[in-house]
């Protein structure tokens, strides 16, 4: 029976994806697998028997996938299987950022003690609590993938003019998106006429604080800016300026910090983004999915550090082949057969920066020792054999 660790609590529906041939276990002293979901793996001791991890969620940045990728190890994450939990809370936060909704909530908490009194004073408040309707509004959509479209689609049911930027929106991505959604190229053109702007992309070193005092200022005075993607997105300091001027009506954030708590006309919410237990089960689902079909066949799908590289199998055996993405590797490999005299019935290769996976399906057995030649090979880091 197969051990998957789990560093932390995963929904029970793993078990309808593992069966009977997998156990998925806190503590183990081989596992060939790991699942998690925030445990932060960069202090972590890896074990060298772990093959694959999966993230049961979009974002990797708790895993330090370099050194993974260089030790032949594939990490998973599950994109799209929170896509609705996401979206709803962007929903939700583009009415907190009209309506100050949040604002009244706690203007009624002081009247308790009122007594009869209460709705007269409440009454007399309210009018501190106005904000304009979302329907005519311009909404800008910065990232088009599973949950950009999701948001897209939804706002212009809402009966808002929707705006998105995604130069690297996939084809079905496109193709399920509203044709009211309007494609902008120009960054600074979506900054110029959104009255709400959204950011559904991934946090990299590069797009580090890339709303900042700049495109603030490039921004309609009384705009509001919704993140629900990542804290790291967006340069705090200079959105709390812009609050504090008028330029920015309202911002509201699912990443609390020291820094933006408590400010006025600032929303924070404590990273509920994804939790539903419909979101949880859907992540687990998927990433018990990703990692039963890589172990039982060699098939990658939604990895992080290594291309999409899924086979049907033929052939007695499949073998399997983590290495460097080097001019001649494949050479290597088809010449390697070609003189033990094994037939390649079918052959996939996917590349990813320096690394590339490669499937074999072969009409002969390999045995040990040609399986250990094949792993001395220089620029080879993993050989399986399935």
């Amino acid at each position: 029976m197969r051990e998957v660790l789990k560093l932390n609590e995963i929904s029970p529906v793993v078990a309808d994806v593992f069966g009977d041939d997998y156990r998925l276990v806190k503590e183990s002293a081989a596992p060939e697998a790991i699942m998690l979901r925030s445990f932060s793996m960069h202090e972590y001791a890896l074990p060298e028997s772990v093959l694959c991890v999966a993230r049961a969620g979009a974002g990797v940045n708790n895993i330090p996938i370099p050194a993974y990728t260089e030790k032949g190890v594939v990490v998973f994450n599950t994109p799209g299987a929170n896509a609705n939990a996401v979206k709803e809370l962007v929903i939700l936060d583009l009415l907190l950022a009209s309506r100050k909704v949040a604002d009244g909530i706690d203007f009624v908490k002081t009247l308790k003690g009122q007594g009869d009194e209460v709705g007269k004073l409440t009454e007399k408040g309210k009018k501190a609590f106005v904000g304009p309707e979302i329907t005519g509004k311009t909404i800008g959509i910065i990232g088009l993938g599973a949950i950009g479209q999701l948001v897209a689609n939804a706002c212009v049911e809402l009966g808002m003019k929707v705006v998105g930027y995604d130069p690297y929106i996939s084809i079905d991505a496109a193709w399920n998106l509203n044709n009211h959604v309007r494609k902008e190229t120009d960054l600074n053109a979506l900054f110029a006429q959104s009255d709400y702007l959204t950011l559904h992309i991934p946090y990299t070193k590069e797009n580090k604080g890339m709303i900042n005092a700049d495109v603030i200022a490039k921004m309609k005075d009384g705009a509001a800016i919704i993140n629900c993607a990542r804290g790291e997105l967006v340069d705090n300091a200079a959105v709390i300026a812009a609050l504090r001027s008028g330029k920015l009506s309202r911002y509201v954030t699912d990443f609390p910090c020291e820094e933006v708590i408590g400010v006025e006309n600032l929303v924070v919410t404590p990273h509920i983004g994804a939790s539903t237990p419909e979101a949880e089960d859907n992540c687990a689902r998927m990433a018990a999915a990703e990692l039963v079909d890589f172990l039982e066949n060699g098939n990658i799908t939604n990895s992080v550090n290594f291309g999409k590289c899924v086979l049907p199998r033929t052939g007695a055996m499949r073998i399997t082949i983590i290495h460097k993405n080097t001019q001649g590797m494949l050479t290597v490999f088809t010449e390697g057969f070609a003189k033990r005299k094994i037939n390649i019935a079918n052959l996939l290769s996917q590349a990813r920066g320096d690394y590339a996976y490669t499937i074999l399906d072969v009409d002969d057995k390999v045995g040990a020792e040609d399986l250990a030649q094949l792993a001395a090979e220089e620029g080879v880091v993993r050989v399986r054999a399935l």
